[in-house]
């Protein structure tokens, strides 16, 4: 995705089971939505606790903030109890969604090329529209780099 492009509408279950849209996790400025390939595995550990220690500047900053992963409700819940998560997962079982936004493809780690979730991270507008975007990034120091490119 790039900035000016629309994502598609959603509506994907949270850890709870309940049913989200872009409508319920906005703030007034947008949604700052982060893909993540798995629980509870060591960068999509340090990427969530960052986000998390940073919830309330982005907040304050006008954003929403959730993460989204093909992992279970059961498996979402037990991440957020074990490491205090502050704002919902989303699951996207099938990838269709984390496809659309360019978060589920063809990837290469360690030299080997296999399909699944592109670590990376959309901001959008309350209406969907892409204001920044971050195509395949490091885990540690991301969300602070969200955070001032938001307050820039």
């Amino acid at each position: 995705m790039e900035a000016g492009q629309k994502i598609p509408a959603f509506e994907l279950p949270d850890q709870g089971g309940k049913t989200r849209t872009l409508k319920d996790l906005a703030g007034p400025k947008g949604l700052v939505l982060y893909a993540y390939p798995k629980d509870d595995t060591p960068g999509c550990t340090i990427e969530a606790q960052d986000f998390r220690d940073r919830v309330g500047e982005l907040r304050d900053l006008g954003y929403g903030v959730a993460g989204i992963s093909r992992d279970s409700a059961a498996s979402h819940c037990k991440f957020i109890d074990k490491y205090g998560l502050t704002f919902p997962l989303l699951t996207d079982e099938d990838a269709s969604f984390l496809e659309s936004i360019g978060a589920y493809g063809e990837k290469t780690m360690y030299g080997r090329t296999s399909k699944g979730i592109i670590r990376s991270t959309v901001v959008v507008d309350p209406v969907g529209t892409v204001v920044r975007a971050y195509p395949n990034v490091r885990a540690k120091g991301h969300a602070e780099r969200v955070v001032r490119d938001l307050r820039s």
